[in-house]
């Protein structure tokens, strides 16, 4: 892998919490030879699974929040659009003009109560949200980022397709975390889950991770003219 790892409070979480998910599924593949009617072993797997998608979930919105406090304090033209028109209460408004706080913690202490209740979940959501720190298209360039840091070009990765590899992974977190993974119309028989598929899932999420700061930090691959990702 050739991608550098961020040098972020933010990043260095989201890789213990990630760790934390593979320690899991760890767990699970030793444990594996002592199954026992007493003992789900496929629960660790489906624990790891959820922590993986915590952990970028937070990491979105922490990252998100780091990067407007450091626009907003540079009170720039060149900052994007959405952040440029980005509203705040008057209350907020009034706090700053008498000197309480400052225009870049008043806009990220709102933005922070804005998106504690969000799930970053969804591909589109995560587009929206991230409009306001770049004006790039992150899931084209993180495709495109992918095929080159982690396959070397021997794959051909799209926007469409990576936003549906993450759709799968979040879906099928949901499953667990609201359905109990219970198959659709069963009561009692869940769905299969195995330690490579888990694992599978959390390197993906760890690529998908990267491809995204990477892009964020202005490495990412250019949009061509007239690409339907420029549009």
């Amino acid at each position: 892998m050739a991608i550098s790892t961020p040098q972020t409070r933010q990043f260095e979480a989201f890789m213990t919490n990630l760790s934390y998910a593979r320690r899991m599924v760890k767990t699970g593949g030793m444990l594996t030879p002592f199954r026992s009617p007493t003992i789900d072993i496929d629960d660790f797997y489906r624990a790891a699974w959820v922590q993986a998608v915590a952990a970028i979930d937070h990491w979105l919105h922490e990252e998100v929040l780091r990067r407007v406090a450091e626009l907003a304090a540079m009170d720039s033209p060149e900052m994007p659009y959405q952040l440029r028109v980005y509203e705040l209460p008057l209350h907020r408004v009034e706090a700053v003009r008498r000197g309480e706080v400052t225009l870049s913690e008043a806009v990220v202490e709102h933005l922070r109560e804005k998106l504690a209740p969000q799930a970053l979940q969804h591909p589109g959501k995560i587009s929206e949200v991230l409009k306001l720190v770049t004006e790039k298209k992150v899931w084209y360039e993180a495709a495109g980022c992918i095929n080159k840091e982690f396959f070397q070009g021997r794959t051909s990765l799209n926007e469409k397709k990576l936003r549906s590899r993450y759709l799968e992974i979040t879906q099928r977190r949901n499953k667990i975390a609201h359905d109990a993974d219970l198959i659709d119309g069963d009561l009692k028989q869940r769905r299969p889950i195995d330690e490579a598929e888990v694992t599978d899932a959390i390197d993906w999420i760890e690529r998908i991770a990267l491809a995204i700061a990477h892009v964020l930090d202005g490495e990412g691959q250019e949009v061509p003219e007239g690409s339907p990702a420029a549009s």
